[in-house]
């Protein structure tokens, strides 16, 4: 029988993407574990590899076709045997082409009788959540999860689904889009300009950030720090490793400082999971990198255990790959923490949006020589950076902020106490 090869899931969140280069023709002879395609996702570019074996019959999606949904039909591949055109020529409703159970979606019974166009939005959900839902005769589609990664678990299933209702403002929103379009380009109708299709990481970006902002509950802390003994200690530090070279920036102290920080203040190293919320034990640190259309938070793990030196070699590792979209999903997902640090750029200060399901994220402005008051009450100079965490109040409250955010200025203030 053949067996249709289906767009992959690369990432919880993939819903499409570009199939970049198919790496097998027509006619090729494929074992499972063999690479078959690459997919170009909203993160990054993967290699596809084979489930099943057998013959590629027939490419159904060319190389270069962008918004390929997840779970449509690229390919058929067939048995040794088989000829395409004994596919092609079997009536419908006898059709011997079936899709490959290790990587299709299957849609719930009470839904198949419905006749639509748009392909089925992919569900995660454990097994026994699975064989809850079949027998009790539930929708999935109906469920949030709380489970890792957003998957359904059993305790999902007690909870109430979510209503239609719950779900209209997605539907209003894309019937009131094409008219709030064409309102737009009727204001700019006398004027030039080109439009910049919104697609790729650019779109995920967009749904991702607006989703955040309008669910989390943001508050914002904000705090001045005295770089001057780190700066100092950062010097002797590059000129150690000069002969290695390997040169430590301000941002490795600060994701130093913030990941011995969420060890000093472990309840607010936690991420928001529905219905519950997960306390990490390490401390995994998102540092936002920018990159052509949009940027990746790839992630360091441990980063409380490692030395500068290493974290340096890791993050420049990181943001290489990151901007070349070469990182793997495992390297962009996850973390409790997140930095994105705009003092290169000149900034003084802004406020960022949390990255769900992270809790919270550190806004980073530039250190800049400013008058202070000494601890003797004259006047003094000194370098200060300003800081600013958003912080999702579903998980961390004021007072566990404040002191999660005064550990991070000790860190950074004291460096020389924080790398002992």
């Amino acid at each position: 029988m053949a067996i249709e090869i289906l767009m992959p899931a690369l990432s919880p969140t993939m819903e499409e993407g570009t199939l970049s280069k198919w790496l097998v023709s027509e006619g090729d002879k494929v074992r499972s574990g063999d690479l078959l395609a690459e997919i170009e996702t909203d993160k990054a570019t993967m290699e596809f590899e084979a489930v099943d074996e057998g013959i590629i019959g027939k490419i159904l999606i060319s190389e270069g076709s962008e918004n390929v949904k997840v779970n449509s039909t690229i390919a058929i591949l067939l048995e040794d045997d088989e000829k395409l055109e004994q596919i092609v020529a079997t009536p419908k409703a006898e059709t011997t082409v079936i899709p490959s159970e290790k990587n299709v979606f299957k849609p719930n019974t009470r839904q198949e009788n419905k006749v639509s166009n748009k392909p089925e939005k992919r569900i995660f959900a454990s097994p026994l959540a699975r064989r809850i839902a079949k027998d009790k005769g539930l929708d999935l589609h109906s469920f949030l999860g709380s489970g890792p990664k957003g998957r359904i678990i059993k305790a999902d299933l007690a909870a109430e689904p979510t209503l239609e209702s719950d779900k209209s403002a997605s539907v209003l929103t894309e019937t009131l889009e094409p008219a709030y379009e064409a309102g737009i380009e009727v204001i700019y109708q006398n004027r030039d300009y080109k439009r910049l299709p919104i697609q790729g990481m650019r779109k995920v970006i967009a749904e991702r950030l607006t989703e955040a902002k309008k669910n989390i509950p943001h508050f914002y802390l904000r705090r001045d720090i005295i770089l001057d003994d780190l700066l100092n200690v950062r010097q002797k530090i590059n000129k150690s490793l000069e002969a290695r070279g390997i040169k430590v920036s301000i941002n490795d102290f600060i994701i130093k400082a913030c990941a011995l920080a969420l060890q000093s203040t472990p309840t607010a190293n936690c991420v928001w999971a529905g219905h519950q919320i997960l306390q990490m034990s390490s401390s995994d640190i998102a540092v936002a990198v920018a990159v052509d259309g949009g940027l990746f938070t790839p992630v360091l793990l441990d980063a409380e255990s490692k030395l500068i030196s290493q974290i340096s070699i890791e993050m420049k590792d990181l943001a290489e790959r990151a901007r070349n979209h070469k990182l793997a999903p495992h390297e962009y997902q996850g973390g409790s923490f997140a930095i994105s640090n705009l003092g290169m750029m000149g900034i003084d200060n802004f406020d960022a949006i949390i990255n769900p399901p992270q809790a919270a994220i550190l806004a980073v402005g530039a250190g800049k020589k400013r008058p202070i008051v000494l601890e003797d009450g004259t006047l003094g100079a000194a370098t200060v950076m300003s800081v600013t965490m958003s912080v999702d109040h579903r998980v961390i409250d004021g007072v566990l902020g404040a002191e999660l955010l005064d550990q991070i200025s000790q860190n950074l203030e004291n460096p020389t106490a924080m790398l002992a």
